[in-house]
């Protein structure tokens, strides 16, 4: 089966304030597409701290939010993309307790935990791209 692509948004992501309308949007689409409470708090939370990432230490970006199915899967994919100085070690900062910012290090690993399908790709000097998808059971 090939993906459709069924609705798409993009949000500019350069501030809280915009991290807190990506989370509202994703919310709604969650609702619309009938996630449970629990997958939508998932995708929610993985949404949250990965665009807190992209505006932290991305410098800023855009998240991509698209409604997609795959024969009778529904699902949310959302991809965050940056210009910024991007991940030299893509495997250390996937694991657990790894930080360059002193925190808990569970932020990527955490948000790759929360959802069905993640993928990072990464150039040091370029910038950052995280892909995610929440399917609906």
């Amino acid at each position: 089966m090939s993906l459709i692509v069924a609705k798409l948004a993009q949000f500019d992501l350069r501030s809280d304030a915009d991290v807190i309308d990506a989370l509202r949007a994703v919310t709604e689409w969650a609702e619309e597409i009938g996630l449970t409470d629990l997958d939508r708090t998932k995708v929610v939370t993985a949404t949250s701290e990965l665009a807190r990432n992209t505006v932290l230490h991305g410098q800023g970006g855009v998240m991509s939010l698209q409604i997609v199915r795959d024969g009778i899967r529904e699902g949310l994919r959302v991809t965050f993309e940056d210009q910024g100085p991007g991940i030299a070690d893509i495997d250390r900062a996937l694991e657990d307790g790894y930080s360059t910012e002193g925190s808990l290090g569970m932020g990527l690993p955490g948000a790759r935990r929360l959802v069905n399908e993640f993928e990072l790709t990464s150039t040091v000097g370029a910038g950052t791209c995280v892909t995610i998808v929440r399917w609906k059971p």
